[in-house]
């Protein structure tokens, strides 16, 4: 079987890697496809430091990231509850529901602070009371909210 190859990507190519990223390959797939396209390059030394260069500034700005969603979570939790107003109809339920969009506005309101309401997790809300909401703020980072639904 013949050798492989190391290349360094140059752009993102699903199934492979992303861009900086250090792969082995066939060498057929190198000279007829990745090279030619100039999707990737040769490894060198001087790549080589490039590469662990770029690895370890992204790495340096995740962590930056996670500090900043870790100081987020604190001021989230630290309000008792936030509160959605919504209209009532017969036995105490509501019209319609409390979507993540609601959670995210209720959350600018009172702490001016933006939140991706796609990284909101709302549970069924149906009736007035209290639920656990859960916010993604960071792969490893989650903070979890108390929304209280009141009658408007």
């Amino acid at each position: 079987m013949a050798k492989r190859v190391q290349l360094v990507l140059n752009q993102d190519i699903s199934k492979l890697g992303k861009s900086g990223d250090l792969v082995e390959v066939a060498p057929g797939y190198a000279r007829n496809y990745l090279l030619p396209q100039k999707m990737a390059t040769h490894v060198t030394p001087g790549i080589l430091r490039q590469v662990e260069r770029r690895r370890e500034l992204e790495r340096l700005r995740q962590l930056e990231l996670k500090q900043q969603a870790t100081e987020q979570k604190a001021a989230l939790e630290q309000v008792a509850a936030y509160i959605v107003a919504k209209q009532l109809g017969e036995n105490g339920t509501i019209f319609g529901t409390v979507t993540a969009q609601d959670v995210a506005d209720v959350i600018k309101a009172n702490t001016n602070q933006e939140v991706d309401r796609r990284g909101i997790t709302v549970p069924d809300i149906g009736k007035l009371g209290t639920y656990e909401a859960e916010i993604k703020l960071h792969s490893e980072v989650t903070a979890k909210i108390n929304v209280q639904v009141i009658p408007s």
